[in-house]
């Protein structure tokens, strides 16, 4: 599992934790990038950790840079996309199902979860494909962009989203909560000395972070 958190602006760390619980590798980062995970990926093979498969948040290009592993997309990342798109209290009834449909991910298979989804695109394909024609300019335009933004997220994303369910005996968790779990201790710990300065801070992250480490060395941004 690999993801990336922020303490303040231009100030976040990177981390990779296996799935049982233990932190491999941690760099401190002004920016989340492809680079950086890739990075990290290949410090930890040069450390002789075997990568059997990785689940992350499914930032653009990432899929292609680490194509050599199965990748799990978080379905929690994946649900926060589709919320920014249609928000937590959709009103258009298209996006209303959708949201229904995007509640299921987490607690179906496969074929259940894109059986659903197939069936929503079918009723409201010519909705979120409707366009308007701008009369000044001549340009149309998407009437429902953000739900079919939204739609097209999920169709994008669609090859990683099952992969713990398609390559079972990895063991890969469906998504990235462990860590975000990992995070929100982390911050309420950092939250009870306000006033650190940025190295001191990264002193107690270290320090947590440590705590339940592998083994493998940090590196520092």
């Amino acid at each position: 599992m690999m993801d990336t958190t922020y303490f303040g602006r231009d100030f976040g760390v990177m981390v990779f934790k296996n799935t049982e619980g233990q932190y491999l590798y941690w760099q401190y980062v002004k920016y989340e990038t492809i680079s950086g995970y890739v990075e990290g990926i290949n410090y930890l093979k040069a450390q002789g950790i075997r990568i059997k498969g990785i689940v992350c948040d499914g930032r653009k290009g990432l899929f292609k840079a680490l194509k050599d592993y199965p990748i799990q997309m978080c379905q929690f990342h994946q649900t926060a996309i589709i919320t920014r798109y249609i928000t937590r209290k959709p009103k258009v009834q298209a996006s209303v199902e959708l949201k229904n449909i995007m509640h299921l991910l987490p607690q179906t298979d496969k074929e259940s979860f894109f059986g659903a989804l197939d069936e929503w695109y079918s009723k409201w394909e010519g909705y979120i494909n409707e366009r308007a024609v701008n009369p000044e300019t001549g340009k149309s335009r998407y009437v429902h962009k953000r739900l079919r933004s939204a739609y097209r997220s999920l169709e994008r994303n669609k090859p990683y989203l099952f992969t713990w369910y398609d390559n079972i005996g990895l063991g890969l968790p469906n998504t990235n909560n462990q860590l975000e779990g990992s995070f929100t201790d982390l911050k309420n710990k950092l939250r009870n000395h306000n006033g650190l300065s940025r190295k001191r801070k990264e002193k107690v992250i270290n320090g947590f972070l440590k705590a339940s480490a592998l083994g493998i060395i940090k590196k520092k941004g």
